[in-house]
């Protein structure tokens, strides 16, 4: 099949962008392309049409090739809901929850099946499959069931690009290390090299370039700098970034979002990172509270785990202190939370069957975690003084709520089928989902905070238009892929291949 492969150096070495770049440049020429991450781990998922689970970045990735996504285009999905398990998904279907050394043994193989399946079901399609690792092609303790990296790449008989953050320093001994340790058949995949995240005039760093060439003997397909351009996130490591947001702006609401170890979806929170009066903070201990504007208690693949975490943490006393004088939002997991009881019947959420834990009690609900996950595409409406505003997102949960609505409590949302979903106080001050990206709906965002805004005796603002404008940011790293790296020659490694 024609295609390659971008590893990188370091987790969070800037494949995915990289990856959805390209996805974007090469659209724009014309190719059909699909993305592909054999494997990937992490709890920020994208739902299908077809309502199966895959890795976020992937879901962004067809949408900038400007094809729709697949489970195709992710065909191991690992979900962690504990140090030492995750919920594995292959090809849409849940496997449960092993332990790593368990799935290493028992589901490795049944992983590696369907990745080339996958692989194949795309190459029929597509005239081009861009691939994306995971971490790093070079952990010599996990090489012989890399199935993200090397095992992708073996199947898939294509080149690799390699690329490194030099922002993080160090950038010459990373690639140079990595190189040194790949099998050598590996080794004679890498047909290009990428400096990512350069800072500066990048004719100082023809010297670098001519180094790594000479002693590589791979050439380097482009210097890409660091972009103002700002695409949804999946690595986990992404979250903490929320925190530098609006460091520069003049800042009037202040929005505390609570940090658990299990958190899901937080791509949920993006949209606020172009509001120029909205500041985001991670609140991971009790010390770190203040007195914000508004709570988010946002999504988790571990409901109860995180909930005692949250108790140990004494972040829950918080809230609750502060829970009439303040907005106080709870999504998917963070919406069960605030019910008054969990119950995992099955085990479904933690592996202990019968298990329950006291919620907040701010929502008259109750939660029941059941077998089967409901994965599903969501339209639904707000209504608000006789005018209804649309909205679309995504649900991704195993709980099932029974909510005693009244005079106090009314229902968040309609769905298209007129439906109820989440629930809403009647001061507007309080609301629970199970929606997931209802912040990405801009009309229904600046509805929000423009309450808070109100609340502070401040001016309502004007919609900001950012998921209106995803395909100009696309567009725009597409274009900066296409100024920065040397894209026909890219090209020309993909139809060469390995030959």
């Amino acid at each position: 099949m024609k295609g390659l492969i971008v590893w990188g150096t370091t987790s969070d070495a800037g494949k995915s962008y990289i990856v959805t770049g390209l996805c974007r440049a090469l659209a724009n020429r014309g190719l059909k392309v699909a993305p592909f991450k054999g494997q990937n781990m992490s709890n920020n998922s994208y739902v299908t049409l077809s309502g199966h689970e895959i890795g976020r970045s992937q879901g962004l990735q067809a949408e900038a090739a400007k094809v729709a996504p697949t489970v195709h285009m992710n065909p191991v999905l690992l979900k962690p809901r504990s140090d030492r398990s995750a919920e594995v998904i292959v090809q849409g279907k849940s496997l449960g929850s092993p332990a790593a050394a368990e799935y290493r043994k028992s589901f490795f193989e049944k992983a590696k099946q369907a990745v080339e399946d996958s692989l194949n079901t795309l190459s029929k399609d597509y005239d081009v499959i861009l691939m994306e690792g995971a971490g790093s092609p070079a952990e010599v303790n996990l090489m012989d069931k890399d199935l993200a990296n090397l095992a992708t790449a073996e199947m898939a008989n294509v080149p690799a690009l390699l690329t490194g953050d030099i922002e993080r320093g160090g950038i010459f001994a990373s690639i140079t290390g990595t190189l040194n340790l790949l099998p050598n058949i590996h080794k004679q995949r890498v047909k290009g090299l990428i400096v990512n995240r350069f800072r500066g005039d990048p004719a100082l760093f023809q010297n670098g370039i001519s180094w790594l060439e000479r002693n590589t003997d791979i050439p380097v397909q482009g210097v890409l700098p660091t972009l103002d351009i700002r695409m949804e996130q999946e690595d986990s490591l992404s979250f903490a970034v929320l925190n530098k947001i609006n460091s520069s702006r003049k800042l009037n609401i202040d929005i505390a979002v609570i940090a658990m170890p299990y958190v899901s979806n937080y791509t949920d929170l993006e949209p606020f990172a172009a509001e120029q009066d909205v500041s985001v903070r991670i609140v991971k201990e009790a010390g770190e509270f203040g007195s914000p504007d508004a709570v988010i208690i946002p999504g988790t693949r571990s409901t109860i785990h995180d909930y005692e975490h949250l108790h140990s943490k004494g972040i829950l006393e918080k809230i609750l202190e502060h829970k009439d004088d303040t907005f106080l939002v709870g999504i998917c997991g963070g919406f069960q939370m605030m019910g008054e009881l969990l119950i995992d019947k099955y085990g479904a959420d933690t592996g202990h069957e019968g298990k329950t834990a006291k919620g907040l009690e701010v929502f008259p609900m109750r939660t029941t975690f059941m077998e089967t996950k409901k994965t599903t595409q969501w339209k639904g409406t707000f209504q608000e003084n006789g005018k209804n505003i649309a909205l679309t997102g995504f649900e991704i949960h195993t709980g099932i709520e029974e909510v005693d609505y009244g005079e106090e409590w009314q229902p968040l949302f309609n769905d298209e089928n007129n439906n109820p979903e989440g629930l809403i106080s009647s001061d507007k001050k309080c609301f629970g989902t199970y929606v997931h990206h209802v912040f990405h709906n801009d009309n229904w965002r600046n509805w929000w905070l423009n309450l808070l805004r109100r609340r502070k005796g401040l001016k309502n603002m004007p919609v900001v238009h950012y998921s209106a404008n995803k395909d100009k940011r696309l567009d725009a790293l597409g274009e900066a892929v296409e100024s920065h790296l040397d894209v026909s020659s890219i090209i020309r490694i993909m139809e060469k291949g390995l030959s």
